[in-house]
C-alpha cells in the first residue's frame, strides 16, 4: 500500500468514527433523551431553523440562584464562563453575581468581546425570569447583523442560543443549553454543521457548563460575597483608595 492510500484510508477512518461515535456524544452532552428529543422552546424565533446540539447539567441550587449568573452573561458584563482567551477578548469572565449586570430586557443586544471591542453579538428574543433566555444571533455571511423583521437574504447565518432552567426536588436546577440554527446557501449549512459547529459547539459549552455549576454551588463558607454596587462611593473610600 502507498503512502498516499495509508493517508486516505487513515482519513476515512477518523471520518467515519468521528460521524459515528464522537459527534453524536458531543451533540447531546450531558442530555437525557427526553431534553434531546422533547420539546425545546424558541423553533418559532428561527424561520426555516433545524434544532441543535443539546447540553446539560444539573446543579445543586434552585433556579432563582441560578438565573443570575445567565443574565449577566456578556463581552462587556460578566463574560461566558467558558474559555476567556477564545472567547473573551483573555479578560476573566464573573466569579460572582453583579447587580450592576441584571438589567436585561427583551430587544437588548448582548455583546461579543474583539480586538476591537465589545460589539453587538445576541439580540435578547425571549426572556422568562428563572426559566428561559433566549439569544439570536442574525449575521450575513461577512459577520454584519441583520435585521430579523426584515426578510432574509439569499447567504444568512441565524443561530438561537437558549437557556432552560428546569426546577428539580431537593433545590436542584436542570440547565439545559440548546436551540436552533439556520444558514444559507444550504451546502455551507451541511458542510459547518457537520464538520465544525458540533466540536466548536462542545469546547466552549462543556466548559460553560462546568465553570457555572462550579461558580453556583461553591459552598457559602468559600463562596465570594455578591459584589456591591455603588453609583457614588463614600468620599471616604476614594480617599483610602488613592492612598492605598
Amino acid at each position: 500500500m502507498t503512502f498516499g492510500r495509508k493517508v486516505v484510508g487513515s482519513v476515512a477512518v477518523a471520518a467515519v468514527g468521528y460521524g459515528v461515535w464522537v459527534r453524536p456524544r458531543l451533540w447531546r452532552w450531558g442530555a437525557t433523551d427526553e431534553e434531546v428529543s422533547g420539546p425545546y422552546p424558541g423553533a418559532d424565533l428561527v424561520p426555516e431553523g433545524d434544532r441543535g446540539a443539546t447540553m446539560a447539567v444539573t446543579i445543586e441550587a434552585p433556579p432563582d440562584q441560578v438565573w443570575p449568573w445567565l443574565v449577566q452573561m456578556g463581552g462587556d458584563r460578566g463574560g461566558w464562563y467558558s474559555w476567556d482567551r477564545l472567547d473573551n477578548g483573555g479578560r476573566p469572565s464573573a466569579q460572582e453575581v453583579h447587580p450592576e449586570w441584571q438589567d436585561l430586557a427583551l430587544g437588548d443586544y448582548v455583546k461579543y468581546w474583539k480586538r476591537s471591542g465589545p460589539v453587538d453579538a445576541w439580540e435578547v428574543a425571549a426572556l422568562e425570569p428563572n426559566h428561559f433566555l433566549a439569544l439570536r444571533g442574525l449575521m450575513d455571511l461577512r459577520g454584519r447583523n441583520l435585521d430579523p423583521k426584515q426578510p432574509r437574504p439569499a447567504s444568512y447565518t441565524e443561530g438561537l442560543w437558549c437557556f432552560m432552567l428546569n426546577e428539580l426536588p431537593g433545590g436542584q436546577t436542570r440547565l439545559v443549553i440548546g436551540g436552533y440554527q439556520a444558514m444559507r446557501p444550504r451546502w455551507i449549512e451541511r458542510f459547518v454543521n457537520y464538520w465544525l459547529y458540533v466540536p466548536v459547539t462542545w469546547i466552549m459549552q462543556a466548559r460553560m457548563l462546568a465553570v457555572l455549576k462550579r461558580n453556583i454551588e461553591r459552598p457559602a463558607r468559600v463562596r465570594p460575597h455578591t459584589v456591591p454596587f455603588q453609583t457614588n462611593p463614600p468620599v471616604e473610600s476614594k480617599r483610602l483608595s488613592k492612598t492605598a
